[in-house]
């Protein structure tokens, strides 16, 4: 009975569990990016030249896990726009969110190992988007900013936000809840 759309535990690989497992990620995406938009206003807040928000962070490394990486690029490209729309965000959110979350899903992908996507999301948010956004995205916003204006910003954001996303994915292993299915 293992094609059977009614099963109540499809087999990996046929139709109705690539059924389900698409609609479980498209569910989280649309709860991550929720809860990005729900939490922007109380946690998106100016540092130096930035607005920075944690939540990218933690939800970057979440759905680094989740969804992968292009999901996780995904979310964080969708929660940066409406930020921006809604003034809780400046165009850094872009390169800030996207590329810690796409080097985030890689490394999980490659190496299923929690500390170092937290790290991944760290580095590429703290200093890969750092860099993007101080030599690309600043001369295009007419702006003078540096390296060094962002690096700060951008490091304390994704630190604190990687490390919340790592006590809550913890917790969660620890409970037993299924993190990705490979």
């Amino acid at each position: 009975m293992p094609d059977d759309p009614y099963s109540i535990h499809p087999v990996a690989g046929t139709e109705p569990e690539k059924r389900r497992e698409s609609l479980r990620k498209l569910a989280f995406t649309i709860v991550f990016i929720a809860v990005g938009l729900a939490l922007a206003p109380f946690t998106s807040f100016p540092i130096g030249v930035a607005k920075v928000n944690p939540t990218q962070a933690f939800l970057n490394v979440l759905g680094a896990v989740a969804l992968g990486p292009v999901g996780a690029g995904f979310v964080a490209f969708a929660v940066g726009e409406i930020r921006i729309l809604w003034g809780l965000g400046t165009v850094f959110a872009f390169p800030g969110g996207m590329i810690g979350a796409v080097l985030a899903g890689l490394t999980w992908r490659w190496t299923r190992n929690l500390f170092l996507t937290a790290l991944a999301e760290v580095f590429g948010t703290g200093v890969l988007a750092a860099i993007v956004s101080a030599f690309w995205v600043a001369p295009l916003a007419h702006s003078q900013v540096t390296f060094w204006a962002l690096f700060p910003s951008f490091s304390l954001s994704t630190l604190i936000g990687a490390a919340l996303a790592l006590v809550v994915l913890g917790v969660l292993r620890r409970a037993g809840v299924p993190l990705q299915r490979r």
